[in-house]
C-alpha cells in the first residue's frame, strides 16, 4: 500500500480510536475531575479520528466535505482537549474560550476554501488557531511544571510546544515552495512528514495524559494516608511528619515549638446517649472551634478518639499558655446541638514546649500527655502546662 497522506490519515485515525479506548477504561478510580477529564479527552480523539477518517477517504468523498467537515472535527477535538487537561487540573474549564476559536477558525478555513479560495492562507490561519490552542493547554500546564512530583506535566507540555514548533515548521516549509500546493492531500513530503508528526502528537499527548492522570491519583492517595476521614486534620503519621518537618526549622530557626494535647471531657456520655453519629458531629464542631483560634502556621490532628494535638511553632510559655486558654474558653462557650438539644462541653488541656535540640518531638508529646492527665485530676475543663 502507499504511503500517501491518505493511508497516514487512515493509521492515524486508526491509532487515535486506539487511544479513545485505552483512556476511557483504562482509569476507574480517583479524583471525580480527573477521570472526567480523561474520559473528554477520549472522546476528543473519537472526534478527531472522525477527521483521519474523513481526510483518508478523499478520493471518495467531495474535497469541500472532506475541508469542511475534516476542519470541523479537528478544531472540536482541540476545544475539547483545552477543557479536559483543565478539568484533570481542576483549573478554569474556558468552555466560551475553546468554543470561540473553534467557531473562529473554522469560519475562517471555510472562507479561505469557498468564498476566497487560498490553500497556504488557509493553512496560516488554521496554525495561528492551533498555535492559540497549544498555547492555552501550556499556560494551563506551566504552572506545576518544574516540581518534582509533577514530571508529567512537563512531559504533557513539551508535547504542545512541539506540536507549536511543527506548525511553525510547516507553514514556513511551504511558503519557501517556489509552487504553492493546493491542498492537504496533493502529493508533497511536506504533506506526508505533518501528517506522519501530527499524528504523533496525539500519541506523545495520549500518554502525558495518562501520566498526570496517574501523577494526580497519587497525590490524593499520599493525602489520604494523612488525613483524618472524620474530621479533615491531619492523623498521626500526618503529624508525625509535620513535626519533623517543624522540628528541623525551629533547629534552624533556633525557636521552640508549642505542644497542647487537647481531650473532650466525658465524651463518652455524648456517644452513649446520643449514639456515634451525632457524636461525630460534635466532633467536627469541636474541631471548627480549635482551628478557628489557631494561627496560620499552627496544625492541629486528631490522635485518636476525641484527643487532639496542636503543634505551635515559635511560641513562648505565655504564649502556648494563651492559646490554649483561647480553646478552652471558646470550646466552653460553644452551644453544642445534639438531636435539637443544646449540649456543654469542656476540653482539658496539656501544654508543653518542644525545643529545637530535641531528637523528636515524642519527648514533649510525652510532657503534654502527663499535663493533661495533671489537667484531668484538677477537675477538667483547665489547661495545665509540663515542665521543661
Amino acid at each position: 500500500m502507499q504511503l500517501n497522506v491518505e493511508t497516514l490519515a487512515l493509521i492515524n485515525g486508526g491509532q487515535a480510536v486506539a487511544l479513545a479506548l485505552m483512556l476511557w477504561f483504562g482509569a476507574h478510580d480517583g479524583s471525580r475531575y480527573a477521570l472526567n477529564g480523561l474520559r473528554l479527552r477520549a472522546g476528543a480523539l473519537v472526534v478527531e479520528a472522525c477527521g483521519d477518517f474523513l481526510l483518508a477517504s478523499d478520493v471518495h468523498v467531495s474535497p469541500l466535505v472532506v475541508l469542511l467537515f475534516g476542519n470541523g472535527f479537528n478544531l472540536v477535538a482541540q476545544a475539547l482537549t483545552i477543557v479536559a487537561l483543565r478539568m484533570v487540573l481542576r483549573r478554569s474549564l474556558l468552555w466560551r474560550t475553546s468554543l470561540t476559536l473553534c467557531a473562529v477558525g473554522w469560519l475562517g478555513a471555510a472562507w479561505l476554501s469557498v468564498i476566497h479560495p487560498n490553500y497556504p492562507e488557509r493553512v496560516l490561519w488554521g496554525s495561528v488557531i492551533l498555535v492559540c490552542n497549544n498555547a492555552l493547554n501550556i499556560a494551563a500546564l506551566w504552572g506545576g511544571c518544574g516540581k518534582r512530583e509533577t514530571r508529567a506535566q512537563c512531559v504533557l507540555l513539551w508535547a504542545y510546544v512541539l506540536a507549536i514548533a511543527l506548525l511553525v515548521w510547516r507553514n514556513v516549509s511551504m511558503w519557501m515552495l517556489p509552487t504553492p500546493l493546493q491542498s492537504i492531500s496533493a502529493p508533497s513530503s511536506i504533506n506526508s512528514l505533518y501528517v506522519l508528526l501530527i499524528g504523533i502528537q496525539p500519541l506523545l499527548a495520549s500518554v502525558g495524559f495518562l501520566l498526570l492522570y496517574n501523577e494526580i491519583l497519587q497525590r490524593e492517595l499520599f493525602k489520604l494516608a494523612r488525613i483524618d476521614p472524620l474530621t479533615g486534620v491531619n492523623n498521626r503519621l500526618g503529624l508525625l511528619e509535620a513535626s519533623e518537618t517543624l522540628l528541623a526549622r525551629a533547629r534552624a530557626k533556633h525557636e521552640s515549638i508549642g505542644v497542647l494535647l487537647i481531650d473532650a471531657d466525658h465524651f463518652k456520655s455524648i456517644n452513649d446517649r446520643f449514639g456515634h453519629d451525632d457524636g461525630d458531629r460534635v466532633l467536627l464542631e469541636l474541631v471548627a472551634n480549635i482551628r478557628s483560634m489557631l494561627r496560620a502556621g499552627d496544625m492541629v490532628g486528631r490522635v485518636g478518639g476525641e484527643e487532639f494535638l496542636v503543634f505551635s511553632p515559635a511560641v513562648q510559655t505565655s504564649d502556648l499558655l494563651a492559646l490554649a486558654e483561647r480553646i478552652r474558653v471558646a470550646i466552653e462557650r460553644t452551644s453544642f446541638s445534639i438531636a435539637g438539644e443544646s449540649y456543654a462541653l469542656t476540653v482539658s488541656i496539656g501544654a508543653a514546649i518542644a525545643h529545637g535540640n530535641e531528637p523528636d518531638m515524642m519527648g514533649a508529646r510525652r510532657r503534654a500527655d502527663m499535663a493533661l492527665y495533671d489537667a484531668k485530676r484538677a477537675g477538667r475543663n483547665c489547661v495545665r502546662i509540663a515542665a521543661s
